[in-house]
């Protein structure tokens, strides 16, 4: 038989292989300046074009390769969803180096400028959908947004992104490429789904990022930046095929240099790291960034738009009807918030009174506590009117509690705390001071003499609960303020303290003022 020891050792050996943080950084700051170093030498094309070109393509199977073979070993030592995401991605890195090896052999081998090989762009097009299957795997857990109104505003500010970018790509390249997939037909198809391909699942790991703390990490910042370099490479080039351009300049593949670098990085970093305190101002940047994320491209679509009407760029009808729909979504978007915001507003207003009423009355009674009824004391005694101070024991209460439990006994208090509140106005406050100690506070000049009485009368009544009948008695202590004569509370309630334990030393059951003298005596049972 397994047990918890075993597995949670089983665990720890499957984590003992992981990246820590530390090494992570060392590696991907190794990678960044490798990958510097080869995109400087393509782009200026110093070792000549076609030495630059096989230098290209060839790196990024290798960057390839390598991710394949880190995501295929990380797989192997996990289980559950860790295991799964990275068997998609594995699928997703074999797709890519299929690809890859397509295309290098027509454009390195076969010395084609423009490879059309049906095999390299289906592996580039598998790529983004594999990939997507495993930010899907790790957005399938319960979601940190649950309310409706939350998903709504998460499917709002995905549409604001895929808005802002829609009018920014038709503005910049997008209206001519579909001129050129007119005119040839479903051959230009394969060119535009990949980039498209990349972009959606940008979207979708940015969207879901906001929601599901699992795709809060590293590999998933990293495999959402390389969605978006490989997807800026794929517009340029399906740019530039749709104009006619026969060969392609170096310079535009440094996105798709630098996405299987990052893919490579996706695979080897660590996941459930913990933040330390020197974190803390990166959390708080990265939580503002998270907010401003659904405006950003929409600044960036508007400043696009307004210098290029500054310009002399005439905007067209679907660009026009596309942004002010963007627009509305975002007020759209701005009402749902503000109205999240008022309900939160609310439900921290009655929080706040929850909180109070539980700090300021007993939890079994429900009456008005020791803290809120000396400052009700305290209030009342800075006021000039007279005020009188009971002080009431149940007698007979630890025979209850002795013979049938606790239960029973605080099902005996609540009676009492329910007849109390019968013996007295509403302007006069009841309180549960303490075990089977209660409090009542009389302003006014309402006889505190009658209201003492009143309460053994009710009290000597049987209390009868699901376990039978129960006869108990109080002893009440009364202490007087007169008209402005100075007390403090504490004074006043020291005083009916010791008035209540000398009705206790006079037989209990009775009522005694604060001079020691007895008001009221033992009396029958009332129904």
């Amino acid at each position: 038989m397994v047990t918890v020891t075993e597995v949670h050792k089983a665990s720890q050996s499957r984590q003992a292989g992981a990246m820590s943080l530390k090494r992570f950084g060392v590696v991907a700051a190794l990678v960044g300046v490798v990958l510097s170093v080869l995109v400087a030498l393509v782009v200026s094309e110093a070792l000549g074009r076609e030495v630059s070109v096989a230098l290209d393509k060839f790196s990024q199977l290798v960057w390839a390769t390598a991710a394949l073979v880190c995501f295929w070993g990380e797989a192997a030592r996990r289980t559950g969803p860790a295991r799964r995401w990275r068997i998609w991605m594995t699928g997703a890195l074999g797709c890519l180096v299929l690809g890859l090896c397509a295309w290098t052999w027509g454009q390195v081998v076969l010395g084609a400028s423009l490879p059309t090989s049906a095999l390299a762009q289906a592996g580039f097009t598998l790529v983004p959908v594999l990939a997507l299957g495993a930010v899907l795997v790790l957005g399938g857990g319960p979601a940190e947004v649950g309310a409706a109104r939350g998903r709504l505003v998460l499917v709002l500010d995905g549409l604001v992104v895929v808005g802002s970018l829609f009018v920014l790509t038709w503005v910049a390249a997008l209206e001519s490429m579909l001129r050129k997939w007119a005119a040839t037909g479903l051959s230009f198809l394969p060119v535009v789904a990949h980039p498209a391909a990349y972009l959606v699942l940008f979207v979708v790991l940015l969207v879901l990022s906001w929601t599901h703390r699992p795709v809060r990490q590293l590999p998933m910042l990293f495999l959402g930046l390389a969605a978006l370099a490989q997807s800026s490479s794929g517009w340029v080039f399906a740019y530039l095929v749709s104009t006619g351009a026969t060969e392609i300049p170096t310079s535009a593949d440094i996105g798709f240099m630098i996405c299987p670098a990052l893919l490579l990085l996706a695979a080897l970093a660590p996941t459930g790291v913990r933040r330390g305190r020197a974190d803390e101002g990166l959390v708080r940047a990265g939580e503002l960034l998270h907010l401003l994320v659904p405006y950003l491209p929409m600044a960036a679509t508007g400043l696009f738009v307004v210098v290029g009407t500054a310009t002399g760029t005439p905007l067209k009808p679907l660009e026009i009807y596309v942004g002010l729909g963007v627009v509305g979504l975002v007020v759209a978007r701005q009402l749902l918030t503000l109205i999240d915001n008022v309900r939160l507003v609310e439900q921290l207003r009655d929080s706040r009174e929850r909180l109070r009423h539980q700090a300021y009355h007993d939890p079994l009674t429900g009456l008005p506590n020791r803290a809120l009824f000396r400052e009700r004391l305290a209030a009342a005694l800075c006021a000039d009117g007279p005020i009188a101070l009971l002080f009431i024991d149940v007698d007979g209460f630890k025979e209850v509690n002795d013979n049938y439990g606790h239960a029973e006994g605080d099902a005996v208090l609540r009676i009492v705390a329910q007849r109390l509140q019968r013996c007295v106005r509403e302007c006069d406050t009841v309180a549960r001071l303490g075990g089977d100690e209660f409090g009542v506070l009389i302003e006014g000049d309402a006889p505190p003499d009658e209201v003492g009485r009143r309460v053994l009368r009710v009290l000597v009544a049987p209390h009868r609960t699901a376990l039978g009948e129960h006869r108990i008695r109080a002893s009440v202590g009364i202490a007087r303020r007169a008209h402005g004569q100075p007390v403090a509370p504490d004074d006043l309630l020291g005083d009916a303290d010791a008035a209540m334990y000398a009705a206790k030393r006079l037989g209990k059951g009775i009522v005694v003022g604060a001079g020691g003298g007895q008001i009221g005596g033992p009396v029958g049972a009332i129904g």
